[in-house]
This record gives structure tokens, C-alpha cells and sequence, in this order.
């Protein structure tokens, strides 16, 4: 047996392994643990026959710690933790499981769901009693932790530090992009080396976006529910390890040359000017519920890293069997560590947090927009530097919560996407039944920044990110063609996924070869996408949306790792119309600065002629009314953005959600005297600008489609 050497520190070394002269330094939580034992193991040995332990005797604040020499970069090891199994006061320990070190930079190795795994006991079927002790052996079940070298040649990587009014986020997945993306090589393909790719990067270029925000490539693992019926966890959200990054998506074997192939996709997307924004998930772990399994935080320390009641069970609002307790120093410590680490070692450019609200509950278990973890968000001379993004909500009680998160976060704004379905989708459809819909009135709030949710906290319109789509539920082509999930191929009787779908069909459940639904369901795709890009604050693509990919109705592909989740790039001609529409929008937004706002609007006078930043007409070009605004029959409303108030030229961009072919009369504001069409949401395909249309002193009448968009400039008379 090893025996550690003391490292005459008074206070905790760095948590983790860290390679030190002649050894590694060694700090693990277990505040209510009796014993820590760092046990080491051979390469390749996957029984656990090889084990070594190495008792940590040196304690301090909870935290077990001490130096092992002769140990360095590639060594496998795991920890065990001895204390008291006191299941009523939330204490788990069994010294029999093996446990990940929550610091680990790499795992190697699968999670075999087995009854080993289990901190309790239970049979064949992972059933049993939760409050009697198993004393299985798990380390023939379990992955291994492994000690990487954190050196890494970045040559000149520099961060592109995009301003959130020039970013464009693409919501992507490593497999689902790159598995079959023509020019990447097959052995890359599905892995970061594929995203990193030129194949990968130039197509990400040339649609126009500057940021890719990839679900969770954090270390992670399956449910038992999904294993049970032949399938496994595809998206990503259920955590086994915060520091390491998950191994199925590097093309390298080692676990050294899976993290070097994590930085050389960062460092590729780096050179091109994209940002890389990982999708992260503080919020729960893969352990779920106390009748879970034990694989690392639940064997160290129950009542500290997660949030239980008084008899120990867990409270759960994150709808995955338990909640990371972020009141706890510790717990907090840990996710700030990991965050930074990611951006100051792997050099990422940002996170999107995963059921935000889940991080910041407070002792009273309500959201709190000053909780300790969002205040050292705010305050950390790190993060503070990169891009923070907020699911500003959970399951929990009170759990929504838009517009409440604290500068510099910015979040995803739900109440947008809701917005723009229901005028695109199910207000047309209400109207072609002759039936009242919304109006427009939440429609102008969504286009111009979320005011009404943002103002407060001295935040802007670029708090909020505007999407239609997301990984989870429909997608766009998908939201135009099922009024309801078809969730089958996930085995939970198409009870999983959202119901709240706000589709529309157009009149056929599924494909359809009518001529006529096809044209309508393409141009509301091309609303959807118009709507996103145009309007002010921060537009997120759902990838895949860019060329109306469908999942057949499935509204929650989490455990599909196969075609309906792979992108097809065998594109129909349509499909290529509309990725060019994609392409045309986002430089659309490139080159226009009103649409790129910073500040909210005021609609106050901003030069002598009377104009306004922001102007709202109603179909017949005059101002808007407040009986307009309020009219469930308004289908119509044209938005005027004045480009002075920004340096650029101003903007008309209309929105028509009637069911019927109108005439509308183009508005006549102070310092306007022409327009040029320059796209149309019925055309298939941008046509280009049109003829310069003079304003004056009688209306300039045009006819626009059904159900479209268009947007004109301000163009010089002459």
C-alpha cells in the first residue's frame, strides 16, 4: 500500500488531481465522510483487479487531501469514501462502490448498469429497498478517472469576443450536424474533430452565424429507464462528470487525446471569427433520485452536494430525481471551478445553463436573482468576460421565471417563441376559419427587445434570445406540418414532450404532396425564420431549421441517437430555397445596424422632422391605434425602424399573418421618401432588391401574399 505524503498545507490544495514534482497533489470533499482512499489502477484493467489504495490523512474543512508520488499523467484511478449509512439524514456512504473524483479532467470508460452500482441494495430488475446497504463491489462496473496533461499548443487562439448585437447562436449537437455532413471524412464524423472541420466550418460560415451553442458535451451517461428499452441517452443531460468531456464524440481512443481534440475544435472554430458556447447542466446528475445510482457525488457526500428535506429525500425541480445544491459553498465552488476551467483551459467562449433556476433557489427554495452563485457570476473577473446564458426556468414551484436574471446574463426568451407560433401558426389558422386570434399587440412587445420583460435590472433587448425552435420540441418544418407529438419510437407511450406545441398543420397531419399545403408550409417556415432574424435582440437557429429538417413529429428526440435525429444533407430544392433564404437573412441582419440594436426603443421624436426610432403603422399606413393594438382581428402591422438613430439606413418590415392576399399602403414617416423591396417571404427564394417605390403625396398601395413578410429599405429617390 501507497502512503501518502503530507503536504504541511494548512488549508486545502487545489480540489482534484493535479500533477506536482515527483507525484500528483490529491483533495477530495467528503465533509461528513470518516475516510477518503484514492485507489489506483492499472491501464486496461477494467475489473479492478490492479487496485491500490492510498488513504488521504490530512483534513481540512471538509475537504481530505495529501501527495502521491510515482503517480503521473495517464494514471486511472477512483476514490472510495467510508462514513456513516444513514439513509434518514441523507448520508449514503458504502466504501464498497468506487467513485469518480467530481474534479476529473478525463473519464475513460462506460457506466454498466448492473446491480453493483448501487449504493443500496437491489435485484436484477435495479428495484429494491433504498435504506438497506449493498456491499457489491463497483469497481468492475464503473469508469476510471484519468490524469491528464493539461499542456495544449493554442499557437495564436485568441477569443473572437463577438458583441451580442452582431451574434447570430446556432443551437447544434456534435453528432447530429457532422455524422453525415458531405466532405467530412467518415472516421471524423459525429466526433469534435468533425466540428472542427473545414467541411464543417465553412458550411457555418456561409450560413451566416457566429456562434455555435453545442448541447452538453460535459462526460455523461444513460438512464437506466432508456438502457431497459434498448436505447441511451443521446442529448446529453444527465451529467457524470463537470471537468471531463464526454468521450463517445472524440474520434482519439485515449483519454488525452480526447480532451487535446476538444481544444483543437475550439481552436478551429476559434480561427474562423466563431464563438463556441457549451450548453451546460449544474442543475442535476446522472445519480437521479435517492433509489439511483451511486457513481461520485451521492458516495462523497449526499447532504452536501445535493438538496434534500429533513428525512433526506431529494427535492427535485429539475424533473430528474434530484437538484445540485448550489447553496452550499462547496457545490458552488465546484460549478464556478468547472465554468472556469472550461473557458480559461479549454478556452470555450460561454454556457447556456441548463434549467437555470434550479441554480439559484435560495434557502427558502424561491428563486433568488442574488443568489451567492449568480452574484459570483457577475462578480468573477473570468466569467464576466464571456457569454452567459440562462433556461430561465425549472419545474420546480414558481419556477418560471423570464426577464428575472441580473446583468450580464442574458436568457432565452420563451415568451418570444411563443409569440411568433402563435401569430405564424395558430392565429392563421383561427383566421382562415374566420375565427379571432391574438392580435399583435405581444407580437410588437417580441419584435421590438421584450421591453416588458428586460427593461428592468439595466439590461437591454440583447438579454433576450429570440428563438422559434430549440433542441427540445418541434422543429420548424415539423411545427407546419403536426398539430400533435408522434413520440413512439421513445417508448414512454408518446407521454414525454411537451404538449404546448402552438403548430399548425396547414390542413394535413404529416408529409403531404399537395402543391398548395407544401407552398404554405414552406413560406411559414420562412415567416418563422424572418421573424427570428429581424427582430431585435439576440437570434438563436435551431440547426437544422436553416433547411426545414424534420424529426417526423417527434418533439423530444432525447434518446435517438440514429436518423431521426442525423441531419440528411440529400437537400430537396425547396430545402435549398430555403437555406439560401437563411443565408440572406442573416446578412440581411449583417448589414443593417437598425436591426442590431443595443438600447431599447423610446418611439420619442429623435430629429426635428418629427421621426421616431421606432414606429408602428397599421395596414392602411397610419400610426397604429390602441384600438388596434388591442383588436384580436389585427392581422396586420408594419414596423418602421428609423436607421438615423443608429448611423443606418431605416428599415419597413411587414408583417401580414391573414389567411387572404391584402393590399397594404406603405407608411409615409418624417425623412422618408422612397422604399426598395428587398425580400419577400412568398418568394421560394430572395429575388434580389426591387424597384426604388416613391412615397409621397398619395399612398403607395402594394399587394402582399397570405401569410408573409417583407421587408423594404430606405432608399434614395433618385
Amino acid at each position: 500500500m501507497r502512503i501518502p505524503t503530507p503536504t504541511g498545507r494548512d488549508t486545502p490544495p487545489p480540489p482534484g488531481v493535479h500533477v506536482v514534482e515527483d507525484g500528483v497533489e490529491v483533495c477530495v470533499y467528503g465533509g461528513h465522510a470518516d475516510g477518503i482512499d484514492i485507489c489506483l489502477f492499472d491501464e486496461g484493467d477494467t475489473t479492478g483487479a490492479s487496485e491500490q489504495r492510498v488513504s488521504l490523512v490530512e483534513r481540512a474543512h471538509g475537504w481530505w487531501y495529501g501527495r502521491i508520488h510515482g503517480v503521473g499523467v495517464g494514471q486511472r484511478y477512483g476514490v472510495r469514501a467510508a462514513g456513516p449509512w444513514r439513509p434518514d439524514l441523507g448520508l449514503r456512504y458504502n466504501e464498497a462502490k468506487l467513485l469518480l473524483d467530481p474534479y476529473a479532467r478525463a473519464i475513460e470508460g462506460e457506466v454498466s448498469l448492473r446491480p453493483e452500482i448501487y449504493a443500496h441494495r437491489v435485484g436484477p430488475d435495479l428495484v429494491g429497498d433504498t435504506f438497506v446497504i449493498d456491499d457489491r463491489d463497483s469497481a468492475g462496473a464503473v469508469p476510471r478517472c484519468v490524469v491528464v496533461d493539461e499542456r495544449f499548443d493554442w499557437g495564436s487562439d485568441a477569443p473572437p469576443r463577438r458583441p451580442w448585437t452582431d451574434s447570430v447562436i446556432y443551437e447544434t449537437h456534435v453528432r447530429n450536424l457532422t455524422m453525415r455532413l458531405p466532405g467530412v471524412p467518415e472516421p471524423l464524423r459525429g466526433t469534435y474533430a468533425a466540428m472542427g472541420h473545414p467541411a464543417t466550418t465553412d458550411y457555418l460560415l456561409r450560413l451566416g452565424v457566429t456562434a455555435v451553442e453545442l448541447l452538453p458535451i460535459h462526460a455523461f451517461t444513460s438512464e437506466a429507464h432508456l438502457v431497459q428499452r434498448g436505447l441511451r441517452n443521446h442529448w446529453g443531460y444527465n451529467t457524470l462528470g463537470f471537468f471531463a468531456p464526454h468521450g463517445a464524440y472524440a474520434h482519439a481512443r485515449d483519454p488525452q487525446g480526447r480532451l487535446d481534440e476538444v481544444k483543437s475544435m475550439v481552436k478551429e472554430l476559434h480561427r474562423v471569427g466563431i464563438e463556441v458556447i457549451l450548453d451546460v447542466v449544474y442543475n442535476h446528475t446522472c445519480e437521479q433520485s435517492a433509489d439511483g445510482c451511486t457513481l461520485s457525488l451521492r458516495g462523497l457526500d449526499n447532504r452536501a452536494y445535493y438538496r434534500l428535506d429533513a428525512r433526506g429525500v431529494d427535492i427535485d425541480v429539475t424533473g430528474c430525481g434530484n437538484t445540485v445544491d448550489l447553496r452550499h459553498a462547496v457545490v458552488c465552488r465546484m460549478v464556478l471551478d468547472s465554468l472556469r476551467y472550461w473557458v480559461e483551459q479549454v478556452h470555450v467562449d460561454g454556457f447556456r445553463f441548463d434549467l437555470a433556476v434550479a441554480l439559484a433557489r435560495g434557502r427558502t427554495h424561491d428563486f433568488d436573482p442574488d443568489h451567492p452563485f449568480l452574484v459570483a457570476l457577475r462578480t468573477d473577473p473570468v466569467l464576466t468576460q464571456v457569454k452567459l446564458i440562462a433556461e430561465p426556468w425549472d419545474v420546480g414551484i414558481g419556477g418560471w421565471r423570464t426577464g428575472d436574471f441580473p446583468p450580464p446574463i442574458v436568457e432565452w426568451n420563451d415568451r418570444f417563441r411563443d409569440t411568433a407560433r402563435n401569430f405564424w401558426l395558430g392565429d392563421v389558422a383561427r383566421d382562415t376559419a374566420d375565427q379571432p386570434g391574438y392580435g399583435v399587440r405581444d407580437l410588437g412587445t417580441r419584435l421590438a427587445g421584450s421591453a416588458d420583460l428586460f427593461w428592468a435590472r439595466d439590461r437591454g433587448p440583447t438579454a433576450s434570445v429570440n428563438f422559434v425552435a430549440a433542441h427540445d420540441g418541434f422543429t420548424i418544418a415539423d411545427l407546419t406540418m403536426y398539430n400533435t407529438k408522434h413520440n413512439a419510437d421513445n417508448g414512454e407511450g408518446n407521454r414525454d414532450g411537451t404538449t404546448d406545441n402552438r403548430s399548425w398543420n396547414h390542413g394535413t397531419e404529416g408529409p403531404s404532396n399537395d402543391p398548395r399545403v407544401q407552398a404554405q408550409r414552406q413560406r411559414t417556415m420562412r415567416n418563422l425564420l424572418g421573424t427570428v432574424l429581424l427582430a431585435t435582440g439576440v437570434p438563436m437557429i435551431n440547426a437544422g431549421d436553416e433547411f426545414g429538417r424534420t424529426q417526423r413529429g417527434n418533439n423530444n428526440t432525447y434518446c435517438q441517437d440514429n436518423d431521426l435525429s442525423w441531419f440528411s444533407w440529400h437537400l430537396q430544392p425547396w430545402q435549398n430555397d430555403l437555406l439560401e433564404t437563411t443565408r440572406y437573412l442573416t446578412r440581411l441582419r449583417r448589414d443593417h445596424p437598425v436591426l442590431r440594436q443595443r438600447r431599447f426603443f423610446t418611439g420619442r421624436p429623435q430629429h426635428a422632422d418629427g421621426s421616431t426610432d421606432l414606429a408602428w403603422y397599421d395596414a392602411d399606413g397610419h400610426l397604429m391605434s390602441a384600438r388596434d393594438w388591442e383588436d384580436p382581428r389585427t392581422r396586420t402591422v408594419q414596423m418602421y425602424l428609423d436607421g438615423a438613430a443608429v448611423g443606418g439606413i431605416g428599415v419597413l418590415i411587414v408583417f401580414h399573418g391573414g389567411a387572404r392576399d391584402r393590399d397594404i399602403a406603405l407608411p409615409q414617416p418624417p425623412g422618408a421618401t422612397a422604399y426598395r423591396l428587398v425580400w419577400d417571404s412568398a418568394y421560394s427564394r430572395p429575388q434580389g432588391r426591387g424597384p426604388v417605390l416613391q412615397i409621397g403625396a398619395t399612398s403607395t398601395v402594394e399587394r402582399v401574399t397570405a401569410s408573409s413578410m417583407r421587408v423594404y429599405r430606405v432608399a434614395d429617390p433618385t
